[in-house]
């Protein structure tokens, strides 16, 4: 193994983040600033999860027929494109629909493909760190995005061009692969499930999978809404997420040691519950507890744990193709957690003045069920053995 595909696929995740932490909210902001709609608006900020969820269907039969090296800068100059031609597109509503969408295609396959190979070449007994390792340089670069916007400003094309140079790089870095990184070998291209195969397979990381997106997209988009609403500023707001994200961020790498020293299906289920205890919680925290800015980070750090865990055990449980499917199927679900949270939160903030709390505490619920059915299987395995 060529002792750089590591740093380089860390370096590619990073870009990826980078890009769609800056994309996504320039385009919002151009869109609000030319006069277009909220149904309008929301509409474009859902076809990257769309276009994640395409490129899950398309990844097990792309990566059967194409050397990873191939696929990954296809992939990237696709990213590459759609960010280039956001200047000229930004008045038409078409255009920038086609390129939010092509850029969740790339990036999909990005992210699928990046987490199977990092799976495939870390140790079981340093899975967890290696993970870890990914979530932290994903999720952190991400958060350079919005700083970009705020140091560059959305008018001219200074953004714009920032991230395509970083793409740019990215793209030139995949040169450093050798051969023995990028051949895909025979017995590695039988695969023995498919993507909705693997959702009957593994529920308990599937619904890992589709709760983090679910709370990532609800928290990105509505938590400002819910604490304005209940009497926070809007920099107080923005400032909340801020520390979830912290939270997502800086706890990963802890939990990813943890994980390879318990037992993982045990503290990916204490993930859930932590979750479920703070989201239940959370309208009495926001009213003016003390205790509302540590819970914020914990809320974070758990949330991301439990993404975190469901792609540790998917490389615990499967190899070669059927380890590229199981990643597929994740960035399947996690395209759909992405759409649904928004749409179900917001109907449930319409309906409740507590819709966000409730939205996050049945999405936890569910995964928690599902999470005490995974600790048992664990438990019948090791008997087994």
């Amino acid at each position: 193994m060529n002792r750089l595909t590591l740093p380089v696929l860390l370096f590619v995740a990073a870009v990826t983040g980078i890009c769609l932490g800056a994309t996504a909210p320039l385009t919002a902001l151009r869109l609000l600033e030319g006069g277009a709609s909220a149904a309008q608006i929301g509409i474009l900020s859902a076809l990257p999860a769309v276009g994640m969820m395409l490129a899950a269907s398309l990844c097990a039969r792309l990566s059967r027929r194409f050397h990873r090296r191939q696929l990954f800068q296809a992939c990237l100059a696709v990213c590459l494109a759609s960010v280039a031609l956001l200047e000229p597109a930004r008045h038409s509503l078409y255009a920038l629909a086609g390129l939010r969408l092509g850029m969740g295609l790339g990036m999909g396959l990005v992210i699928i493909l990046s987490e199977a190979w990092i799976n495939e070449l870390s140790s079981d007994q340093r899975r967890g760190q290696s993970i870890a390792v990914y979530t932290t340089a994903y999720t952190g670069s991400q958060m350079l995005g919005p700083l970009l916007i705020s140091l560059l400003g959305t008018d001219g094309p200074q953004v714009i061009i920032t991230v395509s140079v970083a793409l740019g790089l990215a793209w030139l870095t995949l040169l450093a692969l050798d051969s023995s990184d990028v051949a895909v070998s025979e017995e590695d291209g039988v695969r023995s499930f498919s993507l909705m195969g693997f959702l009957r397979l593994a529920p308990t990381l599937c619904m890992g999978v589709l709760f983090f997106s679910f709370f990532d997209s609800v928290i990105l988009a509505l938590f400002p809404v819910y604490a304005t609403a209940n009497g926070v500023g809007p920099a107080e707001a923005a400032l909340m997420v801020s520390v979830i994200l912290l939270g997502d961020m800086c706890l990963q790498l802890p939990l990813g040691w943890l994980a390879d020293r318990v037992p993982r299906s045990t503290l990916h289920l204490a993930c859930g519950l932590c979750v479920l205890t703070i989201g239940a919680s959370l309208a009495w925290l926001i009213s003016g507890s003390t205790l509302l800015w540590p819970m914020l980070f914990l809320l974070g750090a758990a949330a991301g744990g439990t993404y975190t865990l469901a792609i540790v055990l998917i490389g615990e449980r499967f190899r070669g193709q059927d380890l590229v499917t199981a990643n597929a199927g994740a960035g399947l679900l996690f395209g759909l957690g992405s759409v649904l949270g928004p749409v179900v939160s917001g109907g449930l903030m319409q309906a409740s003045s507590a819709g966000l709390p409730m939205a996050l505490s049945v999405a936890a619920g569910v995964f928690v069920c599902t999470a005490l059915g995974g600790v048992w299987q664990a438990r019948g395995r090791l008997a087994a053995s």
